[in-house]
């Protein structure tokens, strides 16, 4: 009796088997990719390509759309109040205050001490012409060292000391948040600081307080 061996056609059929499961992973796969791709806006790769350059092409989309968002200009922060008026320093601290009793004053502190490093910006803080510039306190006494007036359209006037450059002229016309100097440790002064006052005169002994007047014209220091 002859006995036929079954063996080849076991292995035959596994083999057909092995590759018909490969044929259908192959499309999954492919299919899978497909809609990745249909989600994110990238073109589908050739069955080739490796995932490193579909990952390159998002980053590539991704940073077109970033370069595209901060293109767009961006505003700028109020520097003014709505009368045009502005702070005389924009970072310090306030190191003396109006009205201030001590030893270092003849009398009660004239105006408000803002302690920042020399040859910081000092800007008119309100529109108006330069009434009073330059060293000896510019009239009002030695003690002020560098100094500057500003006359401004509401009869007040504002003072700038201790300043280690003037940069405007007597009869010059400023706006509120122009530079008008640059702060420093002239005259009498234990230290860099612009000293502000407001006055109702140009000069020495009118002063009134600053804060006050300042946040009339919509101002807070």
């Amino acid at each position: 009796m002859r006995v036929t061996s079954r063996r080849p056609r076991l292995s035959a059929l596994r083999t057909r088997t092995a590759v018909l499961a490969a044929g259908l992973g192959a499309s999954t796969v492919l299919g899978a990719g497909a809609a990745f791709a249909a989600e994110t806006g990238v073109q589908a790769a050739p069955a080739a390509a490796s995932t490193s350059s579909a990952v390159a092409a998002q980053a590539k989309a991704q940073a077109a759309k970033a370069a595209a968002v901060t293109a767009k200009p961006v505003a700028a922060p109020k520097a003014l109040s709505a009368s045009g008026w502005s702070k005389p320093v924009s970072q310090y601290v306030v190191s003396a205050t109006y009205g201030k009793g001590g030893a270092m004053w003849a009398s009660n502190h004239s105006g408000q001490d803002f302690a920042v490093p020399t040859g910081t910006p000092v800007k008119s803080v309100g529109p108006g012409t330069v009434v009073k510039a330059g060293p000896n306190g510019a009239g009002d006494g030695p003690a002020y060292g560098n100094a500057v007036v500003v006359k401004h359209d509401n009869d007040t006037y504002s003072q700038y000391a201790h300043l280690s450059r003037v940069d405007v002229k007597i009869g010059q016309q400023v706006k509120g948040g122009q530079q008008i100097a640059l702060s420093g440790n002239t005259g009498n002064s234990s230290g860099p600081h612009l000293h502000f006052e407001i006055r109702t005169t140009p000069n020495y002994g009118s002063a009134i307080n600053p804060v006050t007047h300042l946040r009339s014209e919509g101002i807070t220091i």
